[in-house]
């Protein structure tokens, strides 16, 4: 305090008393933010008694980041403390959102390990506004959808431009960075060309809809609830080992093909009932559909925004398009494939096959598992699991209780004994459960006629291990002309490409055994040699 009486502070008294440096009170006394009251006879500054409280406002709102200028007018009352806050508040919001871009990206650039040349892009793309992010993606839209008449499709695509949140993750920026490259790349501006021509032809926008149509917004949730039907069901057969071009595959075909058919409503000439016409289109649109590149587009532009991703389409897309390819008409059951099942024949021709082919697979020495088999792309080892687990299936579809893993390792560290339990398993299951007299699935298909199925396979893939190791082809041969004889009812109707399930039936030279012939019914060629030269007679294995 000065000692003049006056109770004027002077200011090395104002900066003890409020703990503000002399240097800063000095300096915003000359931006007339803290003005003195008076001066000493020697020049030196006094402040009145308000002094302090006004030195604690500026210190405030400089800490709060408000500028001097800001604090001059609210100081001289030409704006209000409310008005400033409100603006330092905005402006402090958009330094905070700058503030973490710039986090985000450097995140981004550490995680992924970018090279230096990439930082500038990166920081030059977070750095872009919403209207700039949002004329990226406007311009492809109209680039690649340039006189296509889709609008509904193009709204679509416009509607789902992707923004980034406030606070971005380091994979929301990656993505942004990837979508941002994805965009010039001419692949994507075709394939969604591609799309919007087959939304244009095949529902023509402006077209009345007729009185008791479905609404959009219902068949556009009816579609998505499709969608994921065949994702479910697709996903389901890989995951059971169900070829698409197999009979086991058309049940799930007519399913697939009656849910969609209600979601065509509002298309050009929708198809009123499953068949060939009906197939074709849902073929053509799956096959439109399947654009890498696009659901590339959505994959990203779902994690920029942080929405869910959709569901990834390749395995189920693959196998309903294969489904569908294959059966191009629906399945009219054949019920004369279920007569003429013998329950006591089926099961003396599945012992009869179980010892002959067990003793093929008893003979197979741990060197061997390796070689490979008739069976494209299966090993020894791989056919042997496959063998042990169509008796396991059987077994548990008898039992009530079908199993669900193909996949698993059924062989163990012992293939003799895998084999001998899965089929004396089986072999109990088909006569105490009373599968032979029972019927199973939709089609109510004969259980005797399921074990006949599986009395074909294992022959079948007995030939097969038989050729792998240079074994006799020709195993259980009192019941090999009547096992024919099932598989050409059971399968006849089979589709029958190259590389498929079912290749097409080969040629067999004069007096070829019945084994041989089922082989080459089922698509082996036993006219091939051998790919290991025949075991020497006398030779014992294993």
């Amino acid at each position: 305090m000065y000692e003049d009486g006056t109770g004027l502070l002077t200011i090395g008294a104002l900066a003890r008393l409020t703990g503000v440096p002399v240097k800063t009170i000095r300096n915003w006394s000359d931006q007339d933010l803290l003005p003195p009251a008076a001066r000493t006879p020697a020049g030196y500054r006094l402040y009145g008694p308000a002094a302090p409280a006004r030195l604690e406002l500026v210190r405030s709102l400089r800490d709060l980041g408000i500028g001097l200028a800001a604090i001059r007018a609210v100081l001289h009352r030409e704006r209000t403390i409310a008005e400033t806050a409100g603006q330092g508040a905005d402006a402090l919001d958009a330094r905070i959102r700058t503030l973490r871009l710039r986090r985000a990206v450097l995140r981004a650039v550490a995680l992924r390990g970018s090279a230096a040349e990439e930082l500038p892009h990166m920081t030059e793309l977070a750095r872009l506004s919403d209207r700039e992010r949002r004329r990226i993606i406007t311009d492809l839209v109209e680039d690649a959808l340039d006189g296509v008449p889709a609008p509904a499709y193009r709204s679509g695509l416009l509607a789902a431009v992707p923004d980034l949140p406030d606070d971005p993750t380091p994979e929301q920026i990656d993505a942004w960075t990837a979508l941002a490259a994805l965009v010039r790349e001419p692949e994507l501006r075709a394939a969604l060309r591609r799309l919007a021509e087959y939304s244009a032809r095949t529902a023509p926008e402006g077209e009345a809809r007729p009185a008791g149509e479905p609404d959009p917004a219902g068949q556009e949730r009816a579609a998505v609830r499709v969608a994921e039907l065949m994702r479910e069901r697709g996903e389901a057969a890989v995951a059971a080992g169900i070829a698409p071009d197999s009979p086991a595959a058309g049940p799930v075909v007519a399913e697939l093909v009656a849910a969609w058919i209600p979601t065509q409503a509002g298309t050009a000439d929708p198809p009123a009932e499953d068949g060939p016409r009906a197939r074709g289109r849902l073929l053509e649109q799956l096959e439109t559909a399947t654009e890498p590149a696009v659901e590339r587009y959505w994959q990203l532009v779902c994690t920029v925004t942080g929405r869910p991703a959709p569901p990834r389409w390749g395995i189920a897309g693959a196998w309903t398009t294969a489904a569908l390819r294959a059966h191009r008409r629906p399945y009219r059951l054949d019920r004369s494939a279920f007569e003429g099942t013998d329950p006591d024949r089926v099961l003396h021709a599945y012992a009869q096959v179980i010892r002959d082919v067990g003793a093929l697979v008893a003979a197979v020495p741990p060197e061997d598992l390796a070689l490979p088999t008739p069976c494209a792309g299966w090993n020894v080892r791989q056919l042997l699991d496959h063998m042990v687990w169509e008796n396991l299936m059987a077994a548990s579809i008898a039992e009530g209780t079908p199993r669900d893993d193909p996949a698993a390792d059924h062989l163990g560290d012992d293939h003799r004994a895998a084999f001998e339990d899965s089929a004396r398993a089986a072999l109990a299951a088909f006569t105490g459960s009373g599968m032979l007299h029972r019927t199973f699935g939709p089609y109510e298909a004969p259980g005797a006629m399921l074990v006949q199925q599986v009395v074909v396979e294992l022959l079948a893939h007995g030939w097969d291990l038989a050729r792998a190791t240079g074994a006799p082809t020709a195993p259980a041969t009192r019941v090999a002309e009547e096992t024919l004889a099932a598989a050409r009812r059971i399968y006849g109707g089979a589709p029958r490409t190259e590389g498929a399930s079912f290749a097409p039936e080969r040629p067999v030279p004069p007096g070829a055994s019945a084994t041989d012939r089922l082989a080459a019914f089922l698509g082996r060629d036993p006219a091939r040699p051998s790919r290991r030269p025949a075991r020497t007679a006398g030779k014992r294995a294993g």
